[in-house]
């Protein structure tokens, strides 16, 4: 009987946005707390937002080309099939070269064409769906995977039952236990400890209705004396940064991308946000009052889900994107002003706080590939 390893390889492969790029690094942590001297190693797409944070978070990335498939009709979807062919035998290359113990994905199509080489080579994969609607790419590899580890119920239609773990979705450690209003975080973002913070985040690429809402409701901010961390995404930065600048002393911050979002959070009274999967989970740890404006423009409208789920139990409040532009500020200011109000969000939000996924995560791999190593 063979023993079980002292020590593992993992390649963890995915990204394009935060919301696949921080639950990877979260899994990636709880692998090494959990098996120490464990090598990693990530694999993205070149040119996307895991290219720069994956190192910034102390970890070797290679890239592959590939981007995924348009939905609409489009001439960019004629490269793909040699995007795609490109993209595996790169990864049988990495594979062969860096040896993993297993492979995890956790959704974005750069994972795909990584998990697909590794089936082929018959290494252990694993998969991290953070939505209740399945993407394309987990969709394709769901067959061969060993453990499908999701964060909603009926996740049968995707991936074979008896592989399904439900742990939740990870998230960063950073935000756990965090002090309200920590004197660090605000000064960071030139705070006043005596004024409301009003935080919006829109994804870490922006989000199109938060920040013209945001932008058309400053002056309204300002007369109330709120004050404001925003996220801007790149694209409309410089139009946030200079529509700020005529509030010099209303306390309005605003940035790309957020890199202390523990500070952010910290800092906040109110969260304005999207309803991602993975945005929801930190909001549960977090424990701020919310308002979630659902993006309608992904898969399936699998936001306005995840949105109403929480609705329903108390846990927050939901403004439409078609009703942003008129409600979002004043339903905030509104909810800035009622203490009761925000207290029963605080409390029904508890019971949507799954802080150990990525624990759970890397304790169901290692146990799997320990079984393994002694059949």
């Amino acid at each position: 009987m063979q023993a079980a390893k002292a020590t593992y390889r993992f390649i963890v492969s995915g990204g394009g946005t935060g919301g696949h790029i921080f639950p990877a690094i979260s899994i990636a942590r709880a692998l090494e707390a959990a098996a120490p001297g464990a090598e990693l190693l990530f694999v993205g797409a070149q040119g996307r937002m895991e290219m720069e944070r994956v190192p910034a978070a102390g970890y070797k990335i290679e890239g592959l080309w590939i981007s995924g498939i348009q939905r609409s009709t489009s001439l960019k979807n004629l490269s793909f099939p040699l995007k795609l062919w490109a993209s595996v035998q790169k990864s049988l290359r990495i594979l062969r070269r860096f040896q993993p113990d297993a492979v995890i994905g956790v959704g974005g199509f750069a994972s795909g064409p990584l998990l697909y080489a590794a089936q082929l080579k018959g290494i252990p994969t694993f998969i991290q769906e953070q939505n209740a609607y399945a993407g394309l790419t987990n969709k394709w590899l769901a067959g061969k995977v060993k453990r499908a580890y999701v964060a909603y119920e009926g996740m049968e239609r995707y991936f074979p039952a008896d592989r399904i773990r439900i742990t939740g979705n990870p998230i960063r450690q950073d935000l756990f236990n965090l002090p309200h209003q920590n004197p660090v975080a605000m000064a960071h973002f030139g705070l006043r400890a005596d004024r409301p913070v009003l935080l919006v985040i829109g994804g870490s690429l922006g989000a199109r209705t938060l920040n013209h809402s945001t932008r058309d409701g400053l002056s309204a901010l300002a007369a109330a004396g709120v004050q404001l961390i925003w996220q801007t995404g790149k694209a409309f930065a410089a139009e946030a940064a200079a529509a700020v600048a005529k509030h010099p002393e209303a306390g309005f911050y605003t940035s790309p991308f957020l890199e202390r979002m523990d500070w952010a959070y910290s800092a906040a009274d109110l969260i304005i946000s999207r309803a991602g999967a993975g945005t929801i989970s930190e909001l549960a740890v977090v424990g701020k009052p919310v308002i979630l404006v659902p993006s309608p423009h992904v898969a399936e409208d699998h936001q306005t889900k995840n949105a109403q789920a929480l609705a329903a139990r108390g846990a927050v409040w939901v403004v439409r994107d078609t009703d942003a532009a008129q409600q979002l500020v004043a339903k905030g200011l509104a909810l800035l002003d009622d203490e009761a109000a925000q207290a029963g969000l605080r409390s029904a939000l508890q019971a949507f706080d799954r802080r150990n996924a990525a624990a759970q995560i890397a304790a169901d791999i290692l146990q799997y590939l320990g079984k393994e190593g002694q059949a």
